[in-house]
């Protein structure tokens, strides 16, 4: 569970062709106006807010450990053991396959209740209801056979007045469709009960991973008057986890009440880390007591595996095929430092990932395309085959 892993950075092929290609025909079109007044506030270090209540960079140790100890100290008040966790990576269209996952495991009736839920861009639309079980799946479901969802990729060139080729507004639609306070109440009941859920986000200003206790801002907004800022809050860092750059506007996250003007810019939290099991600063920590890692268990909306194709000899297609397999390299090499890491604290990591012969596109929004990689997922959960594990040494002879 201590260890942060890095699944792409992109969500996708088409993304990053889509990105480029815009990038280049349209620089200088679309922006967002920043003042030098909001942005002399952001030039410290650690620039303070009312925010910090609820977040903290994933590289700040001191932040992590207080976070940790904070966590640590609620699950020995309540005699807890150790630690079961479940990160959902990004990948765009492709959440629909581990939206399937969950569903599937619950069918075969083998989910497990976990301590700890991640998300990240996709997977951060996900984690509230992987996080509140099964109760949930039928929403989990809707959300993502929703025929609204086909609209996230529609109304192109729009970079000619704003930063990204697509509007924010039906991401924002179909999150406030799905995440209301019925959800943030039943969230905040299971932080009373010593569970957390991270939502993660890029600050490209600081240019940090920010993990959002999301949480703490459900059990802020069961107190008096504080409703509408808390959901307006989760909702916020939802959008902004799972906004591609270039694709969908980056968020800004207003730093004071006042309106002072101070805000930070968050995009995609796969940006900096679309796949998150803990705070990086605490890579090489070892747990130990009721913090000590047990089960361990990543849900990757993507392929990890190669897939041999003939790569055409043009500019957009060579770039498409080198961050495709740059992505699949650099996964790999952490799934394996990550299982080094459970093995040495005696823990076990099982992950799921799309399995090449479906043709995964992270920006197929439509629905025959969701539909099936739903599909997919549920059987393969259902059946008992959706998990492997690496082994990270042979075992001993006999």
């Amino acid at each position: 569970m201590w260890t942060s892993l890095s699944l792409s950075g992109r969500s996708g092929r088409l993304t990053v062709a889509l990105t480029l290609a815009m990038s280049l025909a349209l620089a200088g079109c679309g922006s967002i106006s920043r003042s030098d007044t909001g942005l002399a506030g952001l030039r410290a270090t650690q620039p303070t807010s009312a925010l910090d209540s609820f977040r903290f960079a994933a590289n700040d140790e001191v932040a992590g450990q207080a976070f940790l100890g904070v966590w640590e100290a609620e699950r020995e008040a309540r005699g807890a053991t150790a630690v079961s966790a479940l990160a959902v990576s990004g990948g765009g269209a492709n959440g629909a396959y581990g939206a399937g996952v969950l569903v599937g495991w619950t069918e075969a009736g083998q989910r497990p209740d976990f301590d700890l839920v991640t998300g990240v861009s996709t997977g951060a639309l996900i984690s509230p209801f992987a996080f509140l079980g099964p109760d949930w799946d039928e929403r989990l479901t809707a959300a993502y056979r929703d025929e609204d969802v086909s609209r996230l990729a529609s109304g192109g060139w729009g970079a000619l007045s704003r930063p990204s080729l697509y509007s924010d507004r039906s991401l924002r639609s179909l999150v406030g469709k799905y995440v209301d306070p019925a959800l943030l109440t039943a969230i905040a009941a299971e932080h009373r009960a010593g569970r957390r859920l991270l939502v993660a986000t890029t600050n490209l200003d600081a240019q940090a991973t920010i993990l959002w206790d999301m949480g703490a801002i459900a059990l802020a907004g069961q107190a008096p008057g504080q409703e509408a800022a808390a959901l307006a809050l989760f909702r916020n860092a939802l959008v902004a986890s799972a906004s591609i750059p270039g694709v969908f506007p980056p968020v800004m996250m207003d730093l004071d009440e006042g309106g002072s003007g101070r805000a930070e810019m968050h995009v995609d939290g796969g940006v900096s880390t679309p796949f998150v099991l803990a705070p990086s600063s605490l890579t090489f920590w070892t747990p130990e007591g009721n913090m000590r890692p047990q089960a361990l268990y990543v849900i990757i909306n993507g392929e990890i595996e190669p897939r041999r194709t003939v790569t055409k000899g043009a500019t957009l297609p060579i770039l498409m095929r080198s961050f495709d397999t740059l992505s699949k390299s650099d996964l790999r090499a952490h799934l394996i430092a990550a299982v080094a890491f459970a093995d040495r604290n005696g823990a076990r990591l099982r992950y799921a990932a799309i399995p090449t012969a479906l043709g995964a596109d992270s920006l197929a929004f439509d629905a025959e395309s969701m539909r099936r990689l739903f599909e997919a997922g549920r059987a393969a959960a259902a059946t008992g085959t959706a998990f492997d594990e690496i082994n990270p040494e042979p075992p001993p002879a006999p």
